[in-house]
């Protein structure tokens, strides 16, 4: 089973989230919607556009709980039901909680350091 296949986005948290994004947009210009954060569209070796984004945002952190961490990392995986039981298997601290909706099934490990580690299997065809 493969586990993961890449980054599907990063998450940070900020005092500010509204100035900090404007921040963002001003001088490195990564275009901050109104929901705060940028999708990145992904692109072949030749720039043409292929199937892929990678999400961008700020927030307030709420979101990274139990962890005390001021970012998390979204990987995506490819059979994330099947990575979650394996997880359980080899110890590691999985939270019960999975979410599916019309943008993938999420679910989320603590890594050692008390990191809120988030899985995310896009829907087909993504």
């Amino acid at each position: 089973m493969k586990r993961v296949t890449g980054i599907g986005g990063i998450f940070f948290s900020a005092k500010d989230p509204a100035k900090l994004g404007s921040w963002y947009k001003t001088h490195l210009g990564i275009d901050v919607q109104s929901w705060g954060g940028a999708a990145f569209r992904w692109v072949d070796a030749s720039g043409n556009p292929t199937n892929g984004t990678t999400a961008w945002s700020i927030g307030d952190g709420s979101y990274f709980a139990p962890s005390n961490s001021t970012f998390m990392v979204n990987y995506r995986v490819e059979d994330l039901h099947g990575l979650l039981k394996a997880l359980r298997e080899e110890g590691c601290q999985v939270l019960e909680k999975v979410e599916e909706s019309e943008y993938g099934i999420f679910g989320w490990v603590m890594d050692p350091e008390g990191n809120k580690v988030e899985l995310w299997q896009p829907p087909a065809g993504q």
